[in-house]
């Protein structure tokens, strides 16, 4: 449990340093920058398996294609949710559709708690459920404010957790399953970087840009990686709960960087920042409490030792 919440944490905090990251990027645009974040983030995140240990998982896959070849359909269903996602990510503040983009995040971990709670039957504590109801209250605020759901917010909403079902269901929840959702999209990375555009000519033009596709290749793969290891090893309700660290960073991020959010937005954010408090404060009291069973069990040894002597 422990390992899932750190890696959940450095997950939201490295998608909060690439939010300023994207800065570094330009002149490129959502799809140059989808193209080379997806070349550059596959030999990253295949030096971060070896590091860790799970580059096993993509030669099991393999394997699993040779015994099984049907599976193949089902890793592109896979690479597809993953992916688009990733490019939606980007394409949305460019063209104007980030607020819409933004509130798909806003109701994603509502709806990966539903999951978790339907069809896993996994249990909400009182601070959870405390959590959730501040939670629904700052949502439903965004969603009255806007005056309605797009497309857009639909499918990071609704994609996201079929994805992560799906990959429980398949049994690619691990890095290797991520690996195959990157490798299946280089040749439309390839395309989208060569054929389609002219990112390598604004590339021999702007030279820093190479470092910058390096750095973010970097990110997104520790980034990614962590937050798919994050999914494999939380419940799906604490999963969720966790997802809205990264809104709130991104938050801050804005605000650092010159942005103001409106009256009515904070109706949208307090609430929702209060239940990320409450779960910060849930998990502080278990730790303490956790400590102190910890420091009995250990006193109780040394007096049931003192007995012996």
């Amino acid at each position: 449990m422990y390992k899932g919440v750190a890696l959940s944490v450095l997950a939201s905090v490295t998608f909060g340093v690439l939010y300023f990251y994207t800065q570094f990027l330009k002149p490129l645009d959502s799809e140059q920058t989808f193209a080379w974040r997806m070349l550059a983030t596959l030999p990253f995140l295949t030096l971060f398996m070896w590091w860790t240990g799970d580059l096993q998982h993509v030669a099991d896959i393999f394997k699993r294609i040779f015994r099984q070849p049907t599976f193949l359909i089902w890793l592109v269903i896979s690479s597809i949710l993953c992916t688009t996602q990733l490019w939606l990510f980007l394409w949305g503040p460019i063209n104007g559709r980030g607020l819409e983009v933004s509130l798909g995040y806003f109701l994603l971990p509502l709806v990966m708690v539903l999951i978790g709670c339907v069809l896993y039957k996994e249990k909400l504590s009182r601070w959870q459920i405390a959590a959730v109801l501040f939670a629904c209250l700052g949502v439903g605020h965004e969603l009255w404010r806007i005056g309605g759901i797009a497309w857009e917010t639909v499918y990071v909403a609704v994609a996201y957790p079929i994805y992560f079902f799906l990959r429980r269901a398949f049994k690619t929840d691990h890095l290797g399953g991520f690996w195959w959702d990157l490798f299946l999209i280089l040749p439309v990375a390839i395309y989208l970087a060569t054929v389609y555009s002219d990112s390598l000519a604004l590339i021999g033009q702007f030279p820093y840009l190479i470092w910058a596709g390096l750095g973010l290749g970097f990110l997104s793969a520790l980034g990614l990686g962590s937050y798919i290891l994050a999914s494999r090893y939380l419940p799906f309700v604490i999963f969720g709960l966790l997802s809205y660290l990264e809104p709130v960073l991104l938050a801050f991020a804005s605000i650092a960087l010159g942005e103001r959010l409106e009256t009515a937005e904070w109706l949208t954010y307090i609430p929702i920042w209060l239940a990320v408090l409450l779960l910060v404060l849930e998990g502080s009291i278990h730790l303490a409490k956790q400590q102190q069973k910890r420091k009995a069990l250990a006193q109780n040894l040394e007096n049931y030792q003192d007995r012996l002597k």
